[in-house]
């Protein structure tokens, strides 16, 4: 018998992929479920992988991909929370589940983790097989283009649920990409009273007012520090979040005595230099994040209240033949939300 294949965007080598047939996958395990793409998105991280030196290290040869809203085709004979024509939101990464840090229920640390797009195959294709712990349903209420933004979200929502965000709150958003975009729509809806973002694009600061933002600081134009001060009566930000990686000695200068800094962009190769005084003195909280952790449900739950609204940040509907176009505009800085349609 044929087997039947499927389009797909394969990791080839270091900054190289191609767009070609692979088998359909199949459920091979009971606890296993075949979905249907309905669409994917254009992660900053699938640009790192296809980076030159790659930013991120992936496995040649897998799907690249791990932002998506599917549909469920296939369910394993131990399969209960879903069945066919279920739309499920997934978290890519897979924790082993028997390493200490899995242990302890601190599974986004895992040692062992496999991401989905980067160790393993992912979602840039018609089909894809995942564990049922790995989703959680989505109401068919919620449009794909809602739907799309579940993965990154989930990201967040594990940094927003260690922040103590008080309402009338001053956080300061360091970056305007996409990252500090959702940072700033779900700041405002925890009760932030002023959100500012600080950005150099004229195209990221257009669309960091559209989500929330009080005021975006172009720190090439603007004092940053100064801008802060003035914003909060001389005392800097309660919260200020690094969303790109290398800011934290800014981070440092804006926030208030006893604030919090949240550290959530990285950077491998960048290094800061930075007073140890200034955090203890000043009893100054740092909080560092990676990825999500059991938010999964609450991104699900968010996105059926219908309280927050991302979709104009969607620059570019592409089908998934076209995924170069829509990488090249990742890499130019002139989209933000890229999403490709399978099918």
């Amino acid at each position: 018998m044929t087997q039947e294949m499927m389009d797909a965007v394969v990791f080839t080598e270091i900054g190289k992929y191609e767009i070609t047939k692979r088998p359909k996958p199949v459920v091979n395990h009971d606890n296993q479920v075949l979905a249907k793409i309905l669409a994917a998105s254009i992660c900053g991280t699938d640009v790192h992988i296809l980076g030159n030196p790659p930013g991120v290290i992936a496995n040649p040869g897998i799907i690249l991909g791990h932002e998506c809203i599917a549909e469920i085709v296939e369910v394993g004979a131990r399969v209960t929370a879903f069945q066919p024509g279920d739309h499920v939101i997934l978290d890519n990464n897979l924790p082993c589940g028997i390493c200490p840090a899995c242990m302890e229920g601190s599974s986004n640390l895992c040692i062992h983790i496999s991401s989905m797009g980067v160790h393993i195959d992912g979602v840039f294709a018609q089909y894809a097989v995942f564990p049922e712990s790995a989703a959680v349903k989505l109401s068919k209420d919620v449009s794909i283009d809602d739907a799309i933004f579940a993965e990154p979200l989930n990201c967040v929502m594990g940094a927003v649920k260690k922040l103590k965000v008080m309402p009338g709150d001053t956080v300061l958003v360091l970056g305007g990409g996409p990252i500090g975009l959702y940072f700033t729509t779900l700041m405002k809806a925890c009760g932030a009273g002023k959100v500012l973002v600080s950005e150099v694009s004229a195209f990221r600061s257009e669309h960091a007012m559209k989500n929330g933002a009080y005021r975006v600081i172009n720190p090439q134009k603007e004092d940053l520090t100064q801008s802060v001060l003035d914003e909060t009566k001389g005392e800097g930000a309660d919260i200020v979040i690094d969303a790109v990686g290398v800011l934290l000695p800014e981070a440092l200068k804006t926030v208030k005595n006893g604030g919090s800094i949240l550290l959530f962009g990285m950077n491998a190769q960048a290094e800061q230099t930075i007073s140890q005084n200034d955090i203890t003195a000043r009893g100054i909280t740092i909080y560092g994040n990676f990825i999500g952790l059991n938010t999964l449900r609450n991104v699900a739950n968010l996105l059926e209240s219908q309280k927050v609204d991302f979709k104009s940040m969607i620059t570019h509907k592409l089908p998934l033949k076209r995924f170069g176009e829509g990488l090249e505009a990742m890499r130019k800085g002139e989209a933000l939300e890229v999403v490709l349609y399978p099918f």
